[in-house]
């Protein structure tokens, strides 16, 4: 996966923040003809397991499986060995497992795939949640804001060999600048005059993009609209119209 591709819908991730199999299912009919990859996070994965992700990749979706997994390397690569057997196309780590968690889980995934002729499913490295501002940062200790200290951990996890992060559309270019051949990935995105929610950092589908993000998540605009499939083809529409200048 690079940081380009060619189909529209493939820079479009759908949020399946929803609580159960039907819903999520209801809801990947309803958007597949805009939508291109699939976000499982932790509310579905809680409420129905692996067994939902594999019933989707069967079906033919794209699957990112955001856990963010944090933990010792040895229970990350566990998990991320899990994730390519699931079938998943992506999935989240946080960039603070440091610079020897990531290079250990990262190794040991691509040895894991290429014994059990498996697709390699892209890692990406969680930044700075798009929730958290300065001031929440500066509660945890860590200084100097948030453009810096995705600028840190993205920097360590790509000398660490990962090549896929996830920050804020806010921090969209400077990451396309430092890391060219990055896939970027920017959740915190509200079409013109939605709610932020509970996003600090936040931009429109066209603006993000623009400032070169390979895909962004959206989910609340469009789970909750009264049509979901019209709301995603609006927000497809917007990147399209972005990639075309």
């Amino acid at each position: 996966m690079t940081a380009t591709t060619e189909d529209p819908r493939q820079r479009l991730i759908l949020a399946l923040d929803v609580d159960d199999r039907t819903q999520a299912r209801d809801m990947v009919r309803r958007t597949v003809a805009s939508v291109g990859i699939y976000k499982v996070g932790l509310q579905l994965f809680v409420a129905e397991g692996p067994d939902l992700v594999r019933e989707l990749v069967a079906e033919g979706a794209r699957v990112f499986l955001d856990l963010k997994l944090h933990d010792i390397p040895n229970t990350v690569l566990g998990a991320a060995r899990q994730v390519a057997q699931l079938g998943a196309a992506m999935f989240t780590v946080h960039c603070a497992n440091g610079a020897r968690g990531l290079t250990e889980a990262l190794g040991g995934l691509r040895e894991f795939c290429a014994r059990e002729r498996l697709a390699e499913p892209l890692m990406l490295g969680v930044t700075v949640l798009t929730s958290m501002s300065d001031a929440d940062l500066h509660g945890i200790g860590a200084g100097g804001g948030t453009e810096r200290q995705v600028e840190i951990l993205a920097g360590m996890a790509y000398r660490a060999g990962l090549r896929g992060f996830v920050a804020s559309p806010l921090e969209a270019a400077a990451l396309r600048r430092s890391f060219a051949d990055a896939f970027i990935v920017t959740p915190g995105i509200r079409p013109a005059g939605a709610d932020a929610g509970d996003q600090s950092r936040i931009t429109t589908p066209r603006d993000a993009i623009a400032a070169g993000a390979s895909a962004i998540v959206v989910g609340r605009p469009v789970l909750r609209a009264p049509d979901p499939g019209a709301a995603a083809a609006v927000i497809l529409a917007e990147i399209r119209q972005a990639l075309a200048g």
